[in-house]
């Protein structure tokens, strides 16, 4: 498999662009802030690519470190003031890539949400981006006493052997978490109450990538990833999703999720608006919904009126790829995608927050 390691491993391999290929996003229309909001570091991680972040009710961090290479120290850690804990303890963080999977520890963590006093952490259980060791699976825990309260384990039909679940949002009003696929392009739904998973808009125009690569400077990222950022409307019932390697917006009724018919959820998809290419999605109590310019060093916001406008952008922002929002705030990390090679031994990975927009 060495050279599926070498070939998909990290997404970070960059070939040099001769041509003077231009960006999609150049027609997107955006509006500058006239004055740029401070950015906050929370913490840095030297050798350790963190992605995922979420913040509890009571300011409380967590952040996780997928297997796209060998020595991951831990999957999910909590930051604690200038402290980093293993979450829930160190023998579920102690993972190697090459061992079997076990059924109590981490293989492949993508994903951090916290609901109330309940983390769900998202194990891909695939490593080195090669083939999933066995079927993916969402483990929830109290973050108060830190037991293990719940593990939802994709049923077959649900995903691929490539499959490579990314992210995920819950929706309490009708008992279902939503799930993005980037490996093989869909969305996967879980009802909570028969614990039942389904997938849609399987290899769907509107949740594959929609572009060959993306464009750093010189440089090009070619990797495809297909559905990746995700993010729920509570108010209007709405969930938007968008491939990391395109430029196209998407949503789609909550409603028409919930009917079992792949004709009227292929029809209820919405194109949305052209975008920046994104990772990571989330939306704010205000109907804003922020997403990263990954070419561009920039973090976006799209208002409900469809406008679309700059939060903050330059060398603070290095592929913002995950958000969470407390207290005012837009916390984010900085994975340098585009930037790490199999060695990151030297670089550093970034925490921040920086205020919610007006």
């Amino acid at each position: 498999m060495k050279t599926f390691y070498y070939i998909l491993v990290l997404s970070i391999l960059f070939i040099s662009c001769k041509d003077k290929t231009q960006s999609k996003t150049e027609s997107v229309e955006i509006t500058e802030q006239t004055e740029t909001p401070k950015v906050t570091q929370i913490t840095a991680f030297k050798g350790q690519q963190v992605t995922g972040i979420s913040v509890s009710n009571s300011g409380r961090i967590f952040v996780n470190f997928p297997r796209w290479r060998k020595g991951v120290n831990n999957a999910v850690v909590e930051i604690k003031n200038d402290t980093i804990s293993p979450f829930p303890n160190k023998a579920w963080n102690s993972w190697e890539i090459g061992d079997e999977a076990e059924e109590n520890k981490f293989v492949g963590v993508q994903s951090v949400v916290v609901y109330d006093n309940l983390i769900y952490v998202l194990d891909t259980r695939s490593a080195l981006f090669q083939e999933v060791l066995d079927a993916p699976r969402i483990f929830v825990f109290n973050i108060n006493t830190k037991n293990l309260e719940h593990t939802y384990i994709l049923n077959e039909e649900a995903y691929h052997p490539n499959s490579y679940i990314n992210d995920l949002r819950l929706d309490k009003k009708n008992n279902k978490i939503y799930f993005t696929d980037s490996g093989n392009s869909g969305l996967v739904i879980l009802d909570l109450k028969s614990e039942k998973f389904t997938r849609v808009l399987d290899n769907h125009s509107s949740t594959e990538a929609d572009a060959k690569f993306l464009t750093f400077g010189t440089n090009r990222f070619e990797k495809q990833i297909h559905s990746d950022g995700i993010a729920l409307d509570t108010k209007n019932d709405k969930l938007y999703y968008h491939a990391l390697t395109g430029y196209n917006l998407h949503s789609i009724s909550t409603e028409a999720l919930n009917k079992n018919n792949t004709e009227a959820i292929e029809k209820a998809v919405t194109f949305e608006t052209k975008t920046s290419a994104p990772d990571g999605m989330i939306m704010d109590e205000n109907g804003n919904l922020y997403f990263g310019d990954l070419e561009h060093n920039k973090i976006n916001y799209r208002k409900p009126d469809g406008s679309i406008h700059t939060l903050v952008e330059g060398d603070i922002i290095k592929w913002a790829d995950t958000f969470s929002i407390y207290n005012g705030y837009l916390y984010f990390t900085n994975a340098r995608i585009n930037e790490a090679g199999e060695d990151i031994s030297n670089m550093e990975f970034t925490v921040n927050k920086i205020a919610l927009a007006n």
